[in-house]
């Protein structure tokens, strides 16, 4: 079943306008240091909303102070109302933790120069952080799930939504990316050795910057191909002109949006019976190359890694399924070949 997250209305319009003057002015300065400095527009978001929540406990649990002014027994109070009450987990208050940390970073390094801020310093670092504990089960996707729930779009005739899922199967690329691919993308001219598309153009992906990081991405063609002509048929006899494989329905001329791929992924969660999440599609691919044998250096450049390490990070094979490869009744195989032994 889908994993639940527990949400609480701790901010809302009316406590965002009460936010103290002075920190919001802080807020503004800070998200304009951060355009300055070419974070991207999620993490810039990300911050926003972090930071958004800890003046709306500010407002109403500690008196609406001036940032620079709450002591590191507050930080505490807040720390512990985020643990106790909204039952947070202790990755996400590392993570809020870490942009108060960084807002505090740029009133102590970047406003120094300002009367107001001279000789402030962070504080917030010094309030211990709980330890980490793995709150949720991770997704391991194998491979004839998916292929059910490819043959269940199909036999409904959602070939969209196959088509997108058997592109994130086939070219393990993560959830915001598949709506960047393009329809011209997949010809015959834009094919490597028969079996992998290669995409004529850099694709955006995942970057610290508002550029985020360009690279050609590849998809393996053979098995990708049925539900591409599939949801390419279906296009044409609607009608659907646009240059993007996935198209939003009410205007063609943008890809869906991420709204749209979570709604599909809640859509195959409740058909699979568990929680499918985008990010473990890209784990079954690595899986999948590294099962194939692989090299670890072509699977990096499959991926367009910059290290070969990520391969081992997205890795879902368990201890059983690595030693089947190098163990048989007789005890350690002999028909080991040399490149094998590299992969592990």
């Amino acid at each position: 079943m889908a994993r639940e997250t527990k949400h609480n209305n701790i901010c809302n319009e009316e406590l965002l306008k009460q936010i103290n003057e002075k920190n919001r002015k802080l807020m503004y300065s800070f998200e304009e240091y951060l355009i300055s400095v070419d974070k991207s527009p999620t993490t810039i978001y990300q911050y926003r909303n972090d930071l958004n929540i800890f003046f709306c406990w500010n407002v109403v649990e500690n008196n609406n102070k001036f940032f620079i002014e709450i002591t590191k027994r507050e930080f505490m109070k807040f720390q512990l109302r985020a643990l106790s009450f909204w039952e947070w987990s202790p990755n996400r208050l590392r993570r809020v933790k870490a942009t108060i940390s960084s807002f505090s970073n740029f009133i102590e390094n970047i406003l120094d120069e300002e009367e107001e801020y001279a000789g402030y310093h962070s504080v917030i670092r010094k309030i211990e952080s709980p330890v980490i504990t793995p709150v949720r089960d991770k997704t391991v996707l194998k491979e004839e799930e998916l292929e059910w729930l490819l043959n269940t779009l199909v036999e409904h005739k959602a070939y969209k939504q196959a088509c997108a899922l058997s592109l994130a199967m086939n070219s393990g690329r993560r959830k915001a990316e598949i709506p960047r691919f393009k329809s011209w993308y997949f010809n015959d001219d834009y094919v490597l050795y028969g079996s992998i598309y290669k995409t004529p153009e850099k694709v955006k992906t995942k970057g610290r910057t508002s550029k985020g990081k360009m690279i050609y991405c590849y998809t393996l063609k053979h098995t990708f191909d049925p539900y591409l002509r599939l949801w390419l048929k279906e296009r044409e006899e609607k009608g659907i002109v646009s240059e993007w494989l996935f198209p939003k329905q009410a205007n063609p001329n943008e890809p869906i949006s991420i709204d749209t791929m979570d709604w599909w992924k809640e859509v195959f969660s409740k058909l699979l019976n568990k929680n499918f999440y985008w990010h473990a599609v890209r784990h079954y691919v690595d899986t999948k190359l590294i099962k194939l044998n692989l090299p670890y250096h072509v699977i990096r450049e499959f991926f367009g890694w910059s290290s070969v390490e990520m391969v081992d990070v997205y890795n879902d094979l368990s201890s059983d399924e690595i030693f089947e490869k190098y163990f048989d009744e007789n005890g350690i195989r002999e028909d080991i070949k040399p490149e094998m032994r590299i992969v592990l």
